[in-house]
């Protein structure tokens, strides 16, 4: 059973205005809450749809009585799942490391070891909470409808296309956006040989995600000092700088 294409484009769209919508009246009830926290709670509301309905839709639209098991999720039983989630996380350790080494040595940030609590939290939260939406948003749900609709090599790279596409990559100027493009699509696809090496656990790969998000956070809020003048496309446009206390009096 192939599904239909305008099902697979509404599907999430739909789930992301309701929870849009679901959120709106936070506004009257807690009229302190920032507009940034009324859309949290929106995008919490969408991520609870998405797990109701994935179930049913894989039931009814791709003919699968296991959905979790065909999403990469179970079995957990076997201890196998973690073992993927620590590998993953490792490997988002060993590129953010020689990443964070090579700003260094080229001046283009310092190191300051000053992560706090929260700072912590958020670390974890981003790697468990991105990590996992993401993942079994696009490794999980829509690499499975594309594969039905393409087959397995056009799927593939069609994935990666629709996830590097999806993130804020046109905010760089210029040939830094195209890089930025470029290396969300590889890693699109690597997040998906990341998942068959596996054999189809999600976890690894939600590991490796959340792993470069949650780390990438910690090190822009404590662990360095990202110099102002480090090239956008590669630590991020916006990174968080402590200009005073730079050498050479920069500026953000």
């Amino acid at each position: 059973m192939k599904p239909r294409w305008w099902g697979t484009l509404l599907y999430v769209p739909v789930l992301f205005g309701l929870g849009w919508l679901a959120s709106r009246p936070l506004q009257l009830l807690a009229p302190g809450w920032r507009a940034d926290q009324v859309d949290l709670a929106g995008l919490a509301v969408s991520l609870l749809l998405l797990l109701l309905t994935l179930p049913l839709r894989l039931e009814l639209v791709w003919a699968e009585h296991q959905p979790w098991q065909r999403l990469g999720v179970l079995p957990l039983a076997s201890g196998l799942w973690w073992r993927a989630l620590i590998r993953g996380m490792l490997k988002a350790l060993l590129l953010l490391g020689p990443l964070t080494l090579l700003l260094v040595l080229l001046g283009q940030a310092r190191w300051l070891g000053d992560l706090g609590g929260g700072e912590w939290l958020n670390a974890l939260a981003l790697l468990l909470g991105v990590g996992f939406a993401e993942e079994l948003l696009f490794r999980g749900w829509l690499w499975g409808e594309l594969e039905l609709m393409l087959g397995p090599r056009r799927a593939l790279i069609a994935q990666a296309g629709i996830f590097a596409l999806l993130h804020p990559w046109y905010r760089l100027p210029g040939l830094g956006a195209l890089a930025l493009l470029g290396g969300l699509t590889l890693l699109g696809l690597c997040l998906a040989l990341q998942r068959r090496a596996d054999g189809g656990l999600l976890w690894g790969a939600i590991g490796l995600h959340g792993g470069l998000v949650g780390g990438w956070f910690a090190l822009q809020n404590g662990l360095i000092e990202v110099s102002p003048l480090a090239p956008a496309w590669l630590v991020g446009a916006g990174a968080p700088t402590r200009s005073a206390g730079w050498p050479g009096g920069l500026d953000c």
